[in-house]
């Protein structure tokens, strides 16, 4: 029987433009090796050392305007970062409003502190600023999907038999690496109806 939900982020819960995530670094920094650190599910380089929780936003700002154009300022490199994630499918919000009230929620991504500030905004701009009870973030944790430790450690942490838990993203391996410790993982396909999966 499922008691809680826990959601994936980046192409689940948001949608997400790799193409105008690029634009926008080359565009308001002139960086132009974003797309050597960008990927979908798994942040390369120094994007993916910030969302292990190896480098420190601050330090990923100052390397990010090392390779950019003279006078670029931090809040470009995260006006660039925010671009990466736009809005949210009207289903998905419809879908989450409805389970708010019944089961507890979690949220469960690789992700980082800069780009969180804009997760949060997109989600209260949609009335779900306060529908997760707890969310667990890889550059908090310092641990990725689809590691086993991440998962094992959530699972302690909402403290439910993993089987009653169903986890939600929009990756193969991190749906398998949820399995593999007990969850009722799902796969989403990013710009579906949610409630299909649900």
């Amino acid at each position: 029987m499922t008691k809680a939900y826990i959601f994936d982020i980046g192409g689940v819960l948001i949608g997400l433009n790799m193409e105008a995530c690029i634009r926008a670094f080359r565009e308001n920094l002139g960086f132009d090796r974003i797309t050597e650190l960008l990927d979908p599910y798994h942040q390369k380089g120094i994007y993916g050392d910030l969302e292990a929780g190896l480098l420190s936003a601050d330090g990923f700002r100052t390397q990010i305007l090392a390779g950019s154009r003279p006078g670029c300022r931090p809040e470009d490199v995260d006006r660039s970062m925010a671009a990466l994630l736009t809005g949210m499918d009207p289903r998905t919000v419809r879908a989450v409003k409805a389970l708010k009230g019944q089961y507890p929620l979690y949220l469960l991504s690789n992700n980082n502190p800069i780009s969180m500030v804009r997760c949060h905004e997109v989600l209260a701009e949609n009335g779900l600023g306060d529908a997760f009870a707890e969310e667990f973030i890889s550059s908090d944790m310092k641990m990725l999907k689809p590691s086993p430790q991440f998962y094992s450690e959530v699972v302690r942490r909402i403290g439910l038999p993993a089987s009653e838990i169903v986890f939600i993203d929009d990756n193969q391996a991190n749906v398998e690496g949820a399995a593999a410790v007990g969850l009722d993982a799902r796969l989403y396909k990013s710009g579906t109806d949610i409630g299909l999966v649900l």
